[in-house]
């Protein structure tokens, strides 16, 4: 179905759950999902939002909105950035990192995201998956990535003798490299969530 019908009919749909649902709850959220394809529709994001579709039905990673090769190159675009994008994830140097922003007092940050390794940790499930090409050098896996008849969202290679994820984000046009070693940065995090964990649980009261 085209993108624009298919949206139109969507908020038709929800607004016939909307008249018969008896939840008050309920019946906000639903209002606030057919505002959302409006906002879709009147701000002529109708194609992004297509695309977006699309990559949510492939094995790649999440979608980042832009990459950079530096902090400073990333903290300079959000900075001079007159509406950032609350809660998007970008990438630096191929570390995935969610952008936070506060309107009310114009704050802003740059917070490391484990949103890859969770993807990697899934995909080793069964250990490492085969790796379908061997490259010495990033160009040159670059160069047969971008030689392929038609690009995936992922493909597992060796690079220097180790696995990597090589990731290819469409709406930005960016393929990164992500070491399958970086699955062992989530004990460290899991650790640090459990610690923090006990730090604020309230104590016993004494009898």
């Amino acid at each position: 179905m085209e993108i624009g019908k298919l949206i139109l009919e969507a908020i038709e749909f929800l607004g016939r759950l909307h008249e018969t649902n008896q939840s008050r709850e309920e019946r906000e959220l639903l209002l606030a999902a057919a505002e959302a394809l409006r906002f879709i529709d009147t701000t002529g994001q109708q194609y992004d939002f297509e695309d977006y579709r699309k990559e949510l039905g492939t094995e790649g990673p999440a979608q980042v909105i832009a990459a950079f090769n530096t902090r400073e190159e990333a903290d300079a675009w959000l900075k001079d950035n007159p509406k950032p994008p609350h809660m998007a994830s970008v990438l630096i140097a191929d570390e995935y990192y969610t952008v936070y922003y506060w309107r009310e007092r114009n704050r802003r940050g740059l917070l490391h995201s484990p949103t890859l390794e969770f993807h990697l940790e899934e995909m080793m499930q069964n250990g490492l998956p085969p790796a379908m090409a061997a490259f010495h050098t990033r160009e040159e896996a670059k160069a047969w990535f971008y030689s392929l008849p038609e690009r995936p969202s992922q493909a597992v290679i060796q690079l220097g003798g180790e696995h990597y994820l090589a990731a290819y984000h469409r709406n930005i046009d960016h393929l990164a490299f992500h070491p399958f070693s970086i699955v062992e940065r989530l004990k460290e995090w899991r650790k640090k969530k459990e610690e923090e964990g006990k730090e604020t649980k309230k104590p016993e009261p004494q009898a």
